[in-house]
């Protein structure tokens, strides 16, 4: 069964000589262009099947680990060589129109005369990725490690538009943070872009770690033709590494900076009930004391009394009032 309620199938199958691109052909005939040398063939499916898997384990003798892998998913992006075979998990990372991100995933089995990629979960196709190559026929020469470089950098190119959109959607936020009010929402905000970077930083580190593997050292023989270009990609990771690092930290601190401001906010309002709290405090006094009964108390009997009471009751509550004012508590 499918997983996920997608339909599974096969993109397409084709077989390549020397960089150029001799038939589509079908799945029963890939044993028989493996058996011709020079030849490597290129099979694309999408939410593959589980029949569909073990039918490409017995064409390419893949290695079971590597096909659990891409059976179960929800890999982190590493890179394993498995005898001949090299296996490959890139996220694919794309924005719903909810504008939230969605998590996908490609797996890749690299062998010295095949390449086939497994899409799960994700919307983004390759077929741009096909037409390059065939377009570029000296390197496609390569063979299989020019295909797996040409998926490998159509992803990661792909993670620059998102750090552009996350830096664009946090200078929104910051141009927000001074605004009276709108402390909680951004505090909400900031988390939910928070999320999405962190999203996005564990896509680019676990891979930029890996990467070593294919241009330094001892790099598996399928890759050796194209190393140059594995090292390109590494550079464009560390760069979108930076970037991500930059963000983190740059919402760290819009994060302190707006608690701050909540805490000025707060503050703000406890003077401000402070101060009505003094001046009723200071009325409920005079009130409380010529509300008491005694006999003799000075002016009860003087028809100015009352009016000379509120007057002053009055003029001591404005006066307050005033102080404050001036203070900046109210």
């Amino acid at each position: 069964m499918a997983r996920s309620g997608s339909i599974p199938m096969l993109i397409n199958c084709v077989v390549y000589r020397a960089g150029a691109k001799l038939a589509d052909i079908s799945i029963d005939q890939i044993s028989d262009y493996l058996a011709q040398p020079g030849c490597f063939v290129w099979v694309a499916l999408r939410d593959a099947s589980d029949a569909e898997l073990a039918l490409m384990q017995d064409e390419f003798d893949l290695h079971d680990l590597s096909v659990e892998d891409a059976r179960h998913g929800h890999q982190r992006p590493k890179i394993e060589e498995y005898g001949k075979t090299v296996f490959t998990v890139l996220h694919l990372i794309e924005y719903t129109p909810t504008d939230e991100l969605r998590l996908g995933e490609v797996n890749v089995f690299t062998g010295p005369n095949f390449v086939l990629s497994v899409r799960n979960r994700s919307t983004q196709g390759f077929l741009g990725v096909r037409e390059r190559c065939e377009h570029e026929p000296e390197l496609l020469s390569q063979g299989a490690s020019f295909v797996l470089y040409a998926l490998m950098d159509a992803v990661v190119d792909r993670y620059f538009p998102l750090v552009d959109a996350l830096e664009t959607e946090l200078e929104t936020i910051e141009g927000q943070i001074f605004d009276r009010g709108a402390g909680r929402a951004n505090i909400e905000r900031l988390y939910e872009l928070k999320h999405k970077v962190t999203t996005l930083r564990h896509a680019v580190s676990p891979l930029l770690d890996a990467m070593g593997k294919l241009y330094g050292g001892r790099v598996p023989p399928v890759c050796l033709a194209s190393a140059d270009y594995f090292r390109d990609i590494a550079d464009h990771l560390a760069r979108l590494q930076t970037s991500i690092d930059t963000i983190r930290d740059t919402i760290g601190t819009a994060i302190q900076v707006n608690l701050s401001m909540v805490a000025i906010e707060d503050n703000e309002v406890t003077k401000r009930l402070a101060a009505w709290a003094g001046i009723f405090a200071v009325a409920t006094f005079f009130v409380g004391v010529w509300g008491m009964n005694f006999e003799f108390m000075p002016e009860l009997k003087q028809p100015w009394g009352y009016p000379a009471a509120l007057g002053l009751i009055g003029g001591t509550c404005a006066l307050m009032y005033w102080r404050f004012r001036r203070v900046g508590w109210l």
